[in-house]
């Protein structure tokens, strides 16, 4: 069978309701790509076998036969799942400890997705049509279920979640394919507390109570270059946390330094970027560091190169995968990350004459085409087709792109000022506007029934 990476989810920082989306539990364990054939092989993200540390995920031959199915392996503590416990399972190597942590705290092998069924790839079947088919091909077992789902009903779901001590929801678009190895929009994570997962490039010496241990963690992330410092965090260990830790990145030692740009007047342990560490924050600053952050825990399921920095910088992906940079003058993005409502509307003579619609939202523009230019009047109706996000540069951009690239044409900015949102939903987006010569309160409102990215874009009456 071939290999598959799992689908990821990028963060939505608060709950949300749309009839276009489902709702799952978010589970707290191991993610798991199963291949059920002749052989049966349980894989991690990082392809670690795992059906050696979860026997009882052998039932998953009478229950799945010939399919590929993407879940997560969870062990219930209490009434919920506990992470440590899943953690400790996998990590044990003798066969006497994985038998009796089987009986003890045996898993739970959580089903979401199929990905393959007597040979033939589903990734690209619409989401709902591939759970009818997961529905129909998997038998739930003592140690295998399959993930739950409600339609719609996003924030009285999420809110019930967290009443049940559950770290939070999967929001996940109902026409989506599945997206091997990709971050996409289309599956998104939503939990109480914002986190990421960061690469442990070193640590500060510690003072005082922490002469023995270490002050902060030096933390980054990778983007396309490289790694990328995002800052220190020295909160959320106990003093037990702190030895072990210490121990153990004592381990990974390096004789040089392995991250640029880091920002400490104290000296520094530096450490060959291997580990892993999940951590909390409250925001992340203009200059692309963690706020507030707090150490979590050790994540031994994940991969260095796995921590990039799109689980906290926004992402145009769309955007940069269509362009040349070294031909276009249109501006790549740093990534910087503002709080503002800045709008912009762009004149685009490209092979017909349009306008593009763009408003400042979660460190991008989102963008528009509006093939007939801005309604003028409360009686004008507009198509606007909802395009890739752009970076926030490109508020500020005119110039010519050249031929044989993406959208070739000059553009020149035709409006520009501020807006403040009234409301922001999957369907809907009502705000009013303040530029030099749009004015007023505006609405898109997405088709139903028409193409997934045509939205109907009017001026409000006063």
């Amino acid at each position: 069978m071939k290999q598959y990476l799992p689908m990821l989810a990028r963060p939505q920082e608060t709950p949300f309701s749309s009839e276009d989306w489902i709702f799952e539990v978010k589970w707290d364990g191991i993610r798991a790509i199963s291949y059920v054939n002749d052989e049966l092989s349980v894989r991690s993200r990082n392809q670690k076998e795992l059906i050696n540390n979860f026997p009882e995920l052998e039932e998953l031959r009478e229950l799945a036969g010939n399919t590929v199915l993407d879940g997560e392996i969870i062990v219930m503590k209490n009434g919920a799942p506990d992470f440590q416990a899943v953690i400790s399972r996998n990590q044990s190597t003798e066969p006497g400890d994985i038998e009796y942590l089987s009986r003890k705290f045996p898993a739970t092998y959580v089903v979401f997705d199929i990905l393959e069924k007597d040979g033939k790839p589903l990734l690209e079947i619409p989401l709902m049509e591939r759970k009818t088919i997961l529905k129909n091909s998997v038998k739930e077992g003592k140690y295998v279920v399959l993930s739950m789902f409600v339609e719609g009903s996003g924030e009285s779901y999420f809110k019930a979640a967290l009443e049940k001590g559950l770290e939070g929801v999967m929001a996940k678009k109902k026409q989506s394919a599945y997206e091997p190895g990709k971050r996409s929009n289309n599956w998104l994570k939503i939990k109480q507390k914002k986190s990421c997962d960061c690469v442990i490039f070193g640590y500060t010496a510690g003072m005082g109570s922490r002469d023995k241990a270490f002050g902060s963690l030096i933390l980054g992330l990778y983007d396309g270059t490289g790694p990328v410092y995002i800052g220190n965090v020295g909160t959320g260990f106990s003093d037990q946390d702190m030895e072990d830790l210490k121990k153990l990145m004592d381990e990974y030692k390096a004789e040089t330094e392995t991250l640029k740009g880091v920002e400490t007047d104290r000296e520094i342990t530096w450490l060959r970027p291997e580990l892993v560490g999940e951590v909390g924050y409250q925001t992340v600053t203009e200059d692309g560091r963690l706020r507030i952050p707090v150490f979590l825990r050790l994540r031994n399921d994940k991969t260095p190169l796995e921590c990039t920095i799109d689980q906290i910088r926004p992402s145009v992906n769309d955007y940069t995968s269509k362009r040349d940079f070294t031909r276009t003058p249109e501006p790549a993005g740093s990534g910087r990350k503002e709080a503002g409502k800045s709008f912009v509307i762009h004149e685009h003579h490209a092979r017909r004459l349009h306008f593009d619609l763009r408003l400042e939202k979660d460190g991008v523009l989102k963008s528009w085409a509006v093939p007939k230019g801005p309604p003028e009047k409360s009686s004008d109706r507009r198509l606007a087709v909802q395009v890739e996000d752009h970076p926030l540069e490109y508020g500020k951009f005119e110039g010519t792109i050249p031929e044989g690239q993406y959208g070739a044409g000059t553009v020149k900015i035709w409006d520009r000022g501020f807006y403040e949102p009234i409301v922001w939903k999957d369907d809907k987006i009502e705000f009013l506007i303040k530029g030099e010569k749009m004015d007023g309160r505006y609405v898109l409102v997405k088709f139903k029934k028409a193409q997934k990215n045509n939205w109907l874009f009017f001026k409000a009456g006063d």
